[in-house]
């Protein structure tokens, strides 16, 4: 457990963040697909890229992932179309309770031999790699985008490609149009029409040199840090205007709810807010396109002692966590009233609290760092914190870049 502890001047600072964990794995599986000929500049050094990376390497039969969510279904997906080859696909306690059947189903229903080695529906899995004919499948658009990203990226390795008709209400829009921003990008002519999502056979694309953006989700912890810290100005990079990432949505909500202007200049995101802020009553936001910053907001929220109502969150209670109790559960620490449901969070009320927060994070890393900006209001105990080496593995060496003293207990 530490202690972290804020500045007492306002917060002026550079950060280099590292590159977009959704874009690099993404890439990752892109390039071991078509026998890496691309050059990817600024992958995310997170231990969830990491463990990607080295799965991909690796020519043992037995694969773990620890806590590796994207990782377990991209390669759920690249392992069952490697023709004569026989994997174990494995993980952490956690990752055995996350489920994986939508995925594993629609994959057998193409024809991929796959079976669950311990609990049905659940990680680990037997994966004994075949060729797969098929080229049509019908998928729940209401599950993990990633469920879906995955068959769109081996599809480019089917013979026929792969049409993958959505059904229900899509969830998680912005990551399916990142899978196709990035598959035109190599050369891959996919597309994404209504429902209905075509991926072409693709039998090479050119070498190429590819810079992957900025992460926005470890952004959004610096977009919390200036909404708290009045007079404070961060820069960012490396992050672009016309970012394909969902969460770069924190330039709008940010600057609608909470004053935090985002500015761009050569690359670098430069982070301010105005000092004419004013705040509604309470604060709605429809996050089903972003769930990945509900817990940043909702902490946001807190530390400036807004209500709030945040829908839209279905995923997060299969995420490293049950993200929904969670936040009930740590924010309550700063006297938050907090009512929760199947998909929505709300703040009603607060309470006064006295004590020094100590927040559990639950192996979870956004817990962690969603937290930590709440010591701008008096200091707080986080307690595993380097959770956070799953996708931001410097986090706490750059809050005290930024002036934050972290003590260990």
């Amino acid at each position: 457990m530490i202690k972290l502890t804020a500045p007492s001047m306002a917060i002026n600072g550079s950060l280099a963040i590292t590159g977009s964990k959704s874009e690099s794995n993404r890439l990752l599986l892109l390039n071991e697909l078509f026998k890496r000929v691309l050059t990817l500049e600024n992958v995310s050094n997170s231990e969830d890229s990491q463990l990607m990376q080295r799965a991909l390497a690796s020519n043992h039969s037995i694969i773990d992932i620890h806590h590796a969510g994207t990782a377990m279904r991209f390669l759920t997906a690249f392992f069952a179309i490697q023709e004569g080859r026989n994997i174990t696909l494995t993980g952490s306690d956690r990752m055995k309770q996350r489920p994986i059947k939508v995925l594993v189903d629609a994959l057998t229903t193409l024809g991929a031999k796959i079976s669950y080695l311990e609990n049905e529906g659940f990680p680990p899995l037997s994966i004994q790699g075949t060729a797969i004919t098929k080229n049509q499948i019908d998928v729940s658009s209401n599950i993990s985008s990633q469920y879906i990203t995955a068959l769109m990226l081996i599809g480019t390795q089917l013979p026929q490609g792969l049409t993958i008709q959505l059904v229900g209400k899509i969830i998680s829009v912005p990551y399916l149009q990142m899978t196709i921003q990035l598959l035109l990008k190599v050369g891959i002519k996919a597309r994404f029409e209504g429902n209905v999502i075509h991926i072409p056979y693709t039998k090479s694309i050119q070498a190429q040199n590819i810079q992957v953006e900025s992460d926005w989700s470890s952004a959004s912890y610096y977009y919390s840090l200036i909404a708290l810290s009045p007079k404070s100005e961060i820069a960012l990079t490396t992050y672009f205007q016309d970012s394909l990432q969902g969460d770069s949505a924190l330039q709008e909500i940010y600057a609608s709810h909470f004053g935090v202007d985002s500015y761009f200049d050569s690359g670098r995101l430069i982070l301010k807010q105005r000092l004419d802020t004013t705040y509604q009553e309470v604060i709605e936001l429809d996050l089903i396109k972003t769930p990945d910053i509900a817990q940043t907001i909702a902490a946001t929220c807190v530390g400036l002692g807004l209500c709030c109502h945040l829908t839209g969150l279905e995923t997060l209670k299969i995420k490293e966590t049950d993200r929904l109790v969670a936040l009930q559960n740590e924010l309550s620490k700063m006297g938050a009233i907090v009512t929760i449901t199947e998909n929505s969070l709300s703040i009603i009320a607060y309470s006064k609290t006295v004590d020094i927060p100590k927040f559990a994070t639950y192996h979870d890393h956004r817990m962690a760092m969603c937290m930590a900006p709440l010591a701008l209001q008096r200091p707080i105990h986080i307690a595993d914190e380097m959770v956070v080496e799953k996708s931001y593995p410097t986090f706490w060496e750059d809050l005290k870049a930024l002036g934050f003293t972290i003590e260990s207990l």
